[in-house]
């Protein structure tokens, strides 16, 4: 219809799914916030419209670009209806071991209420409402009742009303961010595969190297109005805290408390049956992530370190532990 975008050169046809954030405004100041990858401007339903497109090739030459990939979404029921004692106490827990590791952590915590958000990669959304809500603007463009606002309020480029995201009778009444909530929360964690000799070594393994200090394996959520949500232990592999990961990872961003090296444990639940890994789907090889994740400052570089100093089958046996989930 008219448009003028160019496909930008980190958007490929095997993915990953990607959006860009710049690091820095042009004047230097923080910037951190999600970049369109399209605008409307030269579509015939869009006349009068003269925004341009990010020049992504300009910004990456300047190293002012990092990139983050989808999120998993299942299971997340569970995890936002576990209270914020059972993962303070999870935290707490094996002390001895983190400090003769390194580890530390600490949760991003929202600053109305002072409570643990746990959504996003840096854990800076504080509920699936909120993380859906952001999602449908920031990622799709579709203003909603969490985030009503047009990204860019440009005059002359705007022709809808808003929200855009309408509670409509074709709907039963619902918006689409209710039923993303709706479909997020209600699904269930991945099942992983029948454990066998190798995976259980492999399960032993990430115990044993401390992969499992932050990777957490058990947690347990709290009452919930929603049937079959209330008290239920589940396996996320993940402590739900910010630990820093070093300056190999860092992305120069800065979102609630979590500082630039700063990321929400990644859940492992469901690993097995992802392609791309870390924020920003560096790598497709879970070994080279796994290495990724030691660089200086990196609370995860002693755990590297014993992992490598693993017999080959072991380091294998973990892997082929990943993979199961």
């Amino acid at each position: 219809m008219g448009a003028t975008n160019v496909i930008p050169p980190f958007i490929t046809v095997g993915g990953p799914v990607r959006e860009a954030r710049f690091i820095r405004n042009s004047d230097g100041t923080p910037d951190g916030g999600v970049h369109n990858l399209f605008n409307i401007t030269g579509r015939t339903d869009a006349v009068g419209c003269s925004l341009a497109q990010p020049d992504f090739k300009a910004q990456l030459a300047a190293n002012n670009v990092i990139f983050r990939i989808p999120t998993p979404l299942f299971g997340l029921g569970l995890v936002d209806s576990t209270l914020d004692s059972m993962l303070k106490a999870n935290l707490a827990a094996n002390a001895g071991r983190k400090v003769e590791l390194e580890i530390r952590g600490r949760f991003n915590i929202s600053g109305n209420d002072g409570t643990i958000s746990k959504f996003g990669w840096k854990a800076q959304n504080k509920s699936i409402m909120l993380f859906s809500g952001e999602a449908y603007n920031v990622e799709m463009g579709i203003t909603n009742d969490v985030m009503p606002d047009e990204r860019n309020g440009v005059s002359g480029c705007l022709f809808n009303q808003t929200p855009e995201d309408t509670h409509s009778e074709a709907q039963n009444g619902i918006s689409d961010l209710d039923a993303f909530v709706d479909a997020i929360r209600l699904s269930a964690p991945p099942t992983p595969v029948q454990p066998n000799a190798d995976t259980t070594n492999g399960q032993a393994v990430f115990t044993k190297v401390g992969c499992v200090l932050c990777h957490s394996d058990t947690l347990t959520s709290g009452s919930s109005v929603f049937t079959g949500m209330s008290n239920v232990t589940y396996h996320p592999f993940s402590d739900f805290a910010l630990h820093h990961m070093g300056q190999n990872l860092a992305d120069g961003v800065s979102q609630g408390v979590a500082g630039p090296d700063e990321f929400r444990t990644a859940p492992l639940w469901g690993v097995g049956q992802r392609l791309y890994f870390l924020h920003d789907g560096r790598t497709a090889d879970l070994l080279d992530a796994i290495q990724q994740h030691r660089s200086r400052g990196s609370e995860a570089n002693h755990v590297v370190r014993r992992f490598n100093e693993l017999a080959p089958a072991d380091q294998q046996s973990l892997l082929d532990f990943l993979r199961s989930l």
